[in-house]
């Protein structure tokens, strides 16, 4: 199991720094990259082509302002990636938003929030999982988990009413 996170800047590490996280607990092999679509878009080409041959299952992709990023990388490749719009100082990320969910026909980029990089790990570890059981499994677990949380939300919150 191998998926690449790449960003188009630095910046973008807060909002994808999340989807390492969870890949990570869920013991997903992660490559993580600085590629940019405007300022290295030789090594976008090079590495969108190679991804496959380099044993990539899942991309996650995110970008801000024109976020050309995840939409380039899936018209060069076949495998799923996944786009996360990075907010940005005077659109909030609405400009990044639009620039990834409105591919064109035939370039399929799966779109989380503005910002969120734990859904963009989550699809990738859906997608991941119907190959590997062992990580079905652990989505069951994480899925129980959250539905605890819940739990403890109510009782807390029946115990702050009274």
């Amino acid at each position: 199991m191998k998926v690449a996170i790449i960003m188009g800047s630095y910046s973008d590490w807060e909002h994808l720094k999340p989807a390492y996280e969870i890949l990570k607990e869920f013991g997903v092999e992660c490559h993580v990259e600085v590629v940019s679509a405007h300022r290295t878009p030789e090594r976008m080409y090079e590495f969108a082509k190679k991804a496959r041959k380099e044993g990539f299952e899942v991309i996650i992709a995110g970008a801000g302002g024109s976020a050309h990023l995840p939409g380039m990388t899936a018209s060069m490749t076949t495998l799923p990636v996944v786009g996360v719009p990075i907010p940005t100082k005077h659109l909030g990320g609405v400009d990044s938003l639009h620039s990834i969910v409105q591919m064109p026909a035939g370039v399929p980029v799966a779109t989380v929030g503005i910002g969120n990089g734990t859904n963009a790990g989550l699809l990738a570890l859906r997608i991941l999982s119907i190959k590997y059981p062992e990580i079905a499994q652990k989505l069951e677990e994480y899925s129980q988990g959250l539905k605890e949380k819940v739990r403890e939300m109510n009782k807390k919150l029946k115990e702050e009413l009274g």
